[in-house]
């Protein structure tokens, strides 16, 4: 069986594909860096729903995802936006935790492995 990777570079790729499932890198807020953690949310949500997207899937066929804050007090403000985002009835399993992010403007990682459509 053969690997697909989209959005390939030399250290990473958004997404690496086997067997029907879809395993995507950490996303950050590249272009609301700095800002609300809300607005971080909501950037890095719709960057997760791209790159799922690309890749054969979408948010509806998410199995886990892994969040990561840099300051877990405000779980409830990123809850907010996403409670708004995850697809009725398909939540995913889910873990979130506080750590330290590669540029101090990011306030929010996301990572998620899903299955592809059709399976």
């Amino acid at each position: 069986m053969t690997i697909e990777r989209i959005g390939l570079t030399k250290r990473w790729c958004d997404a690496a594909i086997f067997n029907g499932i879809v395993f995507l890198a950490g996303h950050v807020a590249e272009k609301t860096e700095g800002r609300s953690l809300a607005e971080q949310t909501a950037e890095v949500l719709a960057s997760l729903e791209e790159t799922l997207e690309s890749a054969g899937s979408g948010k509806e066929r998410i199995l886990s995802v892994q969040i990561f804050l840099t300051d877990i007090s405000r779980i409830g403000e990123m809850n907010e936006v996403w409670d708004r985002w995850v697809a009725e009835g398909h939540a995913p399993a889910r873990a979130t935790v506080e750590a330290k992010l590669a540029s101090p403007g990011y306030a929010i990682e996301i990572t998620a492995v899903a299955a592809k459509h059709g399976l």
